[in-house]
């Protein structure tokens, strides 16, 4: 190993997290404004939602709920707070404002009983009912998908083992505008704050 590696096995990083008894999967801002390319906050890519299409069609066969979230924000973003302060381009989530930039992919759009958590901050937990939803249905391991893999995939990935969930990221899932930040956060989310696994591995795992 190199030094580095050998430095952050020596302080006990990276320690495996097992998979639960009861997963869920969890896409996160899978929206237009991430895919279509003339938006601001286009990634240049949409691997991470083809991955995520195939996730989902393995977490429905094996009968796994799926939960999305999006952004939405009221008048003027009132209840966007410094974060919506701080990104220009949350402008086109809110209400009202006749952008279609919100709107989930229809690659992996919701079916009838999903749940779609609106929110308006980076994690999925924050300010929302989501941790109370996976405690009352006995939900122990969030695999997540979604973007970006710096900003609103990580937060909820911290958020999700603060909570007592098990996080696990599906590498291919997520994706980000720059691959700097995104392998940057996958290492770290690796070795401090969950698990990262392929795609094939998580969809093996989805049909046992």
């Amino acid at each position: 190993m190199s030094d580095l590696a050998d430095d952050y096995a020596g302080a006990g990083f990276g320690r495996p997290l097992d998979w639960g008894e009861k997963p869920a999967v969890l896409l996160i801002d899978m929206v237009r404004a991430y895919f279509q390319p003339d938006a601001e906050l286009y990634m240049g890519s949409r691997d991470c939602l083809d991955s995520a299409a195939r996730v989902v069609a393995a977490a429905r066969t094996a009968g796994v709920p799926v939960i999305y979230t999006r952004v939405a924000y009221g008048p003027g973003g009132i209840d966007g707070g410094l974060f919506f302060r701080k990104v220009g381009a949350l402008r086109h989530f809110v209400t009202g404002s006749g952008s279609d930039l919100g709107e989930i992919m229809p690659d992996v759009a919701p079916e009838a009983g999903d749940l779609v958590i609106t929110k308006q901050y980076a994690s999925a937990f924050f300010g929302t009912t989501l941790s109370a939803t996976l405690a009352a249905n006995r939900i122990d391991t969030l695999v997540i998908c979604g973007v970006s893999t710096s900003g609103c995939v990580r937060a909820t990935a911290v958020d999700a083992i603060s909570y007592g969930y098990v996080p696990i990221v599906v590498r291919q899932g997520v994706g980000d505008r720059d691959p700097r930040p995104h392998e940057a956060n996958l290492f770290d989310i690796a070795a401090k704050y969950g698990e990262v696994w392929d795609e094939p591995v998580v969809t093996e795992r989805l049909a046992r």
